[in-house]
């Protein structure tokens, strides 16, 4: 049986932060009332008139660089983003094209903060159909393009930045081994950009009333992601006869700290086996979880096992089970 493996990964924040004190010089707001309701004390944003596909360049190359393969070996490069420097063509043609991934097919896929989960599963099917050994996957947001800085409740959550992993065929029983998916339409109201698409095309009036960023009605959207993303992190757990001394590593979207918190408990597992990293990058989108695990490879250990939850915009959300193919230290 050909099963997914990750092999690699690499990552790419901006140089440039954004800290809540100086956000609070922007718009009616506090450290203590960010820390407290959503647990970020700072975001990166991109800078210089560069693009989503620049963060994307800098995590393949940082991946190429990481695990000396070949450019012209990779036979794809699929990328999950919501904010592609073009309605069309997409990123991962620019990607692949500026990192010398010249003979890879290239599309991008979008499922909002649910990104990377379906970026995964999209992924390791290619390997596991036996036609690919070698895929990228990039998953990234520059979330401060579409972020309305004269909205307090949700300008604080946003940043920048983009995750790489490299996805190989094995014969052994390790890496990504199993997913769930799940979608519900009836969340387009709640967490939306209004205009920018066919629905409501762009003009003054668009532009004029911030449709063009980020709306989302926070209640009910806390209210959904907690209980999906906890409910679909303990069904992918019991789907697999793990128990919760034997999950090594909950790797969670990175969209509030009490959310994160909540799939903990749900899990009983501490917290010291959560990746965070929201405090420095606050919710980078379809970023956030190849970002913990970039920033967490050097800790990770071949047979570890990693569940992945992610909830966003559509409604979207799902997990993974993965079981790490390599040790950090090798990296």
């Amino acid at each position: 049986m050909i099963n997914a493996v990750i092999t690699g990964v690499g990552g790419y924040v901006p140089e440039d932060i954004l800290t809540n004190e100086e956000l609070a010089k922007i718009v009616d707001t506090s450290d203590e009332w960010i820390m407290s309701r959503v647990g970020i004390k700072e975001r990166r944003v991109l800078k210089g008139g560069k693009a989503m596909s620049y963060m994307g360049i800098q995590a393949v190359n940082d991946l190429i660089r990481k695990t000396g393969i070949e450019p012209e070996s990779v036979e794809g490069v699929i990328c999950a983003t919501s904010t592609g420097d073009y309605h069309f063509p997409p990123a991962a043609s620019i990607i692949s094209y500026q990192t010398g991934c010249r003979k890879a097919f290239a599309f991008d896929l979008q499922a909002a903060c649910s990104g990377f989960i379906y970026l995964l599963e999209t992924a390791a099917n290619y390997i596991r159909s036996g036609r690919y050994k070698r895929i990228i996957a990039v998953a990234g947001d520059m979330m401060t393009a579409i972020t309305n800085y004269t909205d307090r409740t949700t300008c604080p959550l946003f940043g920048d930045g983009c995750g790489a992993i490299l996805v190989e065929a094995t014969n052994e029983s390790v890496g990504i081994l199993d997913s769930i998916l799940r979608s519900d339409g009836s969340g387009l109201p709640h967490l939306l950009m209004k205009a920018g698409g066919s629905a409501k095309m762009p003009s003054y009036e668009t532009i004029d009333n911030h449709e063009h960023t980020v709306y989302q009605e926070g209640k009910v959207v806390f209210k959904r992601a907690v209980s999906e993303m906890a409910d679909v992190a303990a069904e992918i757990v019991e789907r697999n006869g793990l128990k919760k001394d034997n999950i090594d590593w909950i790797v969670p979207h990175q969209a509030n700290m009490r959310i994160i918190d909540a799939a903990a408990r749900r899990l009983e597992v501490p917290i010291e086996k959560v990746m965070v990293n929201i405090q420095r990058y606050g919710n980078t989108s379809s970023g956030s979880i190849p970002l913990c695990l970039w920033e967490w490879e050097s800790k990770l250990r071949r047979g570890d096992n990693l569940i992945l939850a992610a909830f966003g915009a559509g409604f979207t959300w799902g997990a993974t089970y993965i079981k790490w193919g390599y040790d950090g230290d090798d990296t």
